[in-house]
């Protein structure tokens, strides 16, 4: 009997000594997941039995480690929407520190940051297949062919491959701004050899068989 008590004594110093190692390795990466989480020291409840306490430090750390990789993990899916929007929008990539866990503060302005370029991509898209639909309008009613680089890109290329960047923008605006000025010019000059005509017709006394003929050009 005396035996057994002494097996069952060492069994439970043991068990001690492995739930206390247990829980000074808890602290020590709560401590530093707390720092990493800008969050404040942990804070455990010193009247509970070491069994209790050691599991209660083992679930905190769990948590914390949970709240890590999704931190990260978001922060990763929000750097690949960055990216990607910032190629098309020739933007320069937010300003954060990959290097460390991101604070609840930093997701949130890489959200409202993110959210803004996909804003300011759809306002873009807009103004290009809009200004694009006028601009081969233009050009079919002017018979002019796209002779540069630039006005092959707007008129042949896929929409989706098309750059949205502010110069681009700006410099299809001009595209459409120059189309519509040789437009306006071509109407003035038709409008004055018409006239030109009308009065020639009438010093001529041309008749009005004759004028109906040549009206349709």
């Amino acid at each position: 009997l005396q035996s057994l008590l002494d097996m069952m004594v060492a069994e439970e110093e043991s068990l001690k000594e492995r739930l206390l190692k247990s829980i000074a390795l808890c602290r020590k990466e709560l401590d530093t997941l707390c720092r990493e989480l800008q969050l404040g020291p942990f804070e455990t409840e010193e009247e509970s039995t070491i069994l209790q306490m050691e599991k209660n430090l083992r679930t905190c750390v769990e948590v914390l480690q949970k709240q890590k990789r999704d931190r990260k993990q978001e922060l990763k899916a929000l750097q690949e929407q960055d990216q990607a929007l910032c190629d098309i929008l020739c933007t320069a990539l937010f300003s954060i520190d990959t290097g460390s866990v991101p604070s609840l503060d930093d997701l949130d302005r890489y959200r409202r940051h993110v959210a803004s370029l996909n804003s300011l991509k759809e306002q873009r898209r807009e103004e290009f297949v809009t200004n694009k639909r006028q601009i081969i309008l233009l050009m079919e009613e002017l018979d002019h062919t796209p002779d540069t680089s630039f006005e092959r890109d707007v008129v042949c290329e896929d929409e989706e491959a098309f750059c949205l960047s502010k110069d681009n923008i700006e410099a299809l605006q001009n595209l459409l701004q120059q189309l519509e000025a040789r437009r306006a010019l071509n109407e003035a000059v038709c409008a004055e050899l018409r006239a030109r005509i009308l009065a020639l017709w009438e010093r001529l006394q041309i008749p009005e068989e004759q004028r109906e003929a040549s009206a349709v050009h």
